[in-house]
């Protein structure tokens, strides 16, 4: 049961609403759609949950301020090099190195592909990532959104949901295994 209004409405469509009006609930949307993969893409990076929410709050902020001086043609592409970026300038600070084998991949795929390809398989990547999401057990699927999308903390969610908070925290961690290896999966067909 999805609440969303604007479930109708693409991406393009709510941007250019946005870049027409300034009206920061159009991007706000957009956001919200995307909270999930740009706590995906921190956590990859950074490889703490708490510091991947903050990160991802880091990146919102970032996202409002810049957005406005850019004419943005893909959005998921873009904010997904936007949070990608963010988490490198993170790991750069602390003196660390992206995972292995991340930068080495990144690098390769900017110099031997063409932005508009780069984009196509980001957006097919953000598509897996939604459709892995649908994917999940009922339990596991409903404590995700409620955790990551809607921000609720665990005993919001249990008192929500009914379950006790161990069988949130264990919906949650399964959940986020199961998105993982969904997501690797869809990857390789």
């Amino acid at each position: 049961m999805n609440k969303d209004p604007f479930i109708h409405t693409t991406d393009q469509e709510l941007l250019d609403r946005y870049y027409s009006d300034r009206n920061n609930d159009w991007l706000g949307i957009l956001l919200e759609r995307y909270t999930l993969l740009l706590l995906g893409v921190c956590m990859k990076y950074l490889r703490n949950e708490e510091e991947a929410k903050d990160s991802v709050q880091q990146v919102f902020v970032k996202i409002i301020t810049e957005l406005p001086r850019y004419k943005v043609v893909y959005f998921k592409s873009w904010i997904y090099t936007v949070a990608r970026n963010y988490c490198l300038m993170k790991l750069r600070d602390r003196h660390e190195k992206a995972p292995a084998g991340m930068m080495d991949t990144m690098i390769a795929s900017y110099d031997e592909e063409s932005p508009e390809k780069i984009h196509l398989e980001k957006d097919h990547l953000l598509d897996l990532m939604t459709e892995s999401l649908e994917e999940l057990g009922k339990e596991q699927k409903l404590c995700v959104t409620l955790f990551y999308l809607e921000k609720r903390s665990y005993q919001e969610i249990a008192d929500t949901t009914k379950f006790t908070m161990m069988q949130v925290k264990s919906h949650i961690q399964n959940g986020k295994r199961n998105l993982k290896l969904l997501l690797e999966k869809k990857r390789k067909q």
